[in-house]
């Protein structure tokens, strides 16, 4: 399988199952194109009156194209479907906890699908006691696994800052014992950042995530406190105190595009002139009757800010003063390990949520919803909750019917199963606008990557076509 594609002056050609990349010129590119279902006869008519080339020149890119296709670069075979199914039969163990150490939040944002905190539930503050057992259940569950990662989530964490602190120091206190190293990470609003904060999350955290949704109008507009002020003028303060205190330690600027701002490279520049470096931007999470929800008339304008994007980058990256965006971070030479390509973040398998009370879910969307509790961290897994478990097992982009002739499924693992299970009602579905958005910003993140590329970096066949590996 295949997939070709344009960015501006680049004839882009990515073999899916190899991970090649191929850049090319127009005529190989046509060829390319057709070389599977066209003879020799039919390419020579149709390319050489289109580029006035010979039927030699032909001939040439066609060699080149066969040789590449024997060398495993072009046309490669799918490897992977036979993993798919021995993946379904993996015994999985867990890795990794999103702690809710708060179902309370100081800010009341509107578009927020955790229902400004409280998941549709009640409001709560986990106990020190509670965390402390999550965190033996994790290391009891854990199996082969030595790195753990445990994310501080909620709510806004930082209304239960003591028991956080409590609870990383606890598992400091145990991880060696138990042959475990484990990474803490925060996810914050900021609204409570203090000194204290700072120096312990810089210590301590292995990566902290900062809500701004960028420019103070569109922050504003929907991140507000209880009385409806807006929070930018309190947060960006801090958050800059914070990341110039973090050094070269992780962090992400996480903001959220709705309806109201899909001009959101506007708020990336903005985020990324106020110094900070390391960016997301996420497409709001909502139901459709809210005013939030992103429509099928915004999706072209998205396709488009994702490529002003990909533009503002590779401008940047050539003045010196470049930023990462999460969804462009790509590594062509490695990345994740296959498995983890074909089944994606372990939602209910090798990663749950643990609500202030204790209670187990597949992953912080799905809490809340009792069709999808697992269980507890003090009894264990139910025996529903193991079914739940082993429906999440089964699902990867290649058993999803909707991901089988996609040709991003190998970068995006069959999709967010809670969004799909929230759109079609199945975590077996996909939720398609996500997927337009996704294959969207694949194509514009290789095409950053690229022109990021020294000569040194690329490997020249012998022909006009470019192959990175």
């Amino acid at each position: 399988m295949i997939h070709c594609y344009k960015f501006d002056d680049k004839n882009i050609v990515l073999d899916v199952f190899s991970g090649s990349i191929h850049m090319v010129d127009e005529v190989a590119y046509e060829i390319i194109q057709m070389y599977e279902d066209h003879t020799r006869e039919q390419i020579i008519e149709a390319v050489c009156p289109k580029f006035n080339v010979t039927e030699a020149d032909v001939d040439e890119c066609i060699a080149d194209i066969e040789a590449l296709k024997e060398a495993g670069k072009l046309f490669a075979p799918d490897k992977y479907a036979n993993i798919a199914y021995d993946l379904k039969k993996r015994k999985w163990t867990l890795k990794a906890l999103c702690l809710h150490v708060a179902h309370t939040c100081n800010l009341n944002c509107s578009y927020c699908f955790a229902a400004q905190g409280k998941f549709h539930g009640k409001r709560g503050l986990m106990s020190f006691e509670t965390g402390k057992r999550a965190i033996d259940f994790l290391i009891e569950n854990s199996g082969y696994h030595k790195n753990l990662d445990i994310d501080f989530f909620g709510g806004e964490p930082l209304m239960n800052w003591d028991v956080v602190k409590q609870l990383v120091l606890y598992g400091r206190s145990i991880e060696k014992d138990a042959g475990k190293n484990i990474r803490f990470t925060l996810t914050t609003n900021g609204v409570n950042i203090d000194d204290d904060v700072i120096e312990f999350c810089n210590q301590e955290m292995h990566n902290v995530v900062l809500s701004l949704d960028g420019r103070k109008e569109v922050n504003d507009r929907f991140r507000v406190d209880m009385k409806g002020n807006g929070s930018y003028d309190v947060i960006v303060p801090k958050f800059k105190k914070f990341v110039e205190a973090r050094g070269d330690k992780s962090y992400y600027m996480r903001g959220t595009y709705t309806h109201f701002n899909t001009d959101f490279v506007n708020d990336i520049k903005h985020m990324a002139d106020l110094g900070f470096k390391e960016l997301s931007m996420e497409p709001v999470v909502t139901s459709p009757d809210s005013p939030s929800f992103l429509t099928e008339e915004d999706l072209p304008i998205l396709m488009e800010q994702y490529e002003e994007l990909a533009h503002e980058m590779i401008k940047r990256n050539a003045e010196g003063n470049g930023f990462t965006f999460y969804h462009y971070m790509l590594d062509l030479t490695c990345g994740p390990c296959i498995y983890k390509r074909i089944s994606g973040c372990g939602a209910g398998t090798e990663y749950v949520a643990v609500t202030p009370w204790g209670d187990l879910y597949p992953c912080h969307q799905f809490v809340g919803d009792e069709k999808m509790k697992l269980g507890d961290i003090f009894e264990g897994f139910t025996a529903r909750g193991k079914e739940v478990s082993d429906e999440f097992a089964q699902v990867n982009c290649y058993t999803r019917e909707g991901c089988k002739d996609c040709w991003a499924k190998l970068y995006c693992s069959g999709g967010c199963a809670a969004n799909a299970y929230h759109s079609g009602g199945s975590i077996t579905d996909i939720y398609e606008y996500g997927c337009k958005l996704f294959r969207k910003r694949i194509e514009c993140a290789l095409a950053v990557r690229l022109s990021n590329l020294n000569e040194e970096d690329i490997y020249v066949p012998d022909s006009d076509a470019e192959s990175v590996d």
